[in-house]
């Protein structure tokens, strides 16, 4: 060892790469997007955190499971809202619709 280091490098900055070496790169793309919307909607709408989430990315559309009526309601109301922070995020890879759909079965326990 010649005493000389590299330089520190993020693992945030690695994922990618190690992503698209392993195939995983959209699920990457995905679970990056899952929490974005979680932040943003806890941050605006905090009542529907946590009754709500990211089902995929459809072209350009993220596709939302709500767990209750009342809750896709809201986030209908809010949607040109929650999209323009969403797609402003680097995780928002260009979205422009918000399809939201209720969850059959009643609310996940």
């Amino acid at each position: 060892m010649t005493g000389r280091r590299r330089p520190m490098t993020r693992i945030g900055d690695l994922l990618p790469d190690a992503a698209r070496g392993l195939g995983l790169e959209d699920e990457l793309k995905l679970s990056r997007a899952m929490a974005t919307f979680e932040a943003i909607v806890a941050e605006r709408v905090p009542a529907a955190a946590g009754t709500c989430r990211v089902l995929r990315l459809d072209g350009f559309a993220l596709v939302v499971e709500a767990d209750a009526p009342i809750v896709a309601q809201e986030l209908r109301i809010r949607a040109t809202e929650l999209l323009a922070a969403f797609a402003a995020s680097p995780a928002g890879l260009g979205a422009r619709e918000l399809r939201i759909h209720v969850r059959r079965g009643g609310a996940r326990v």
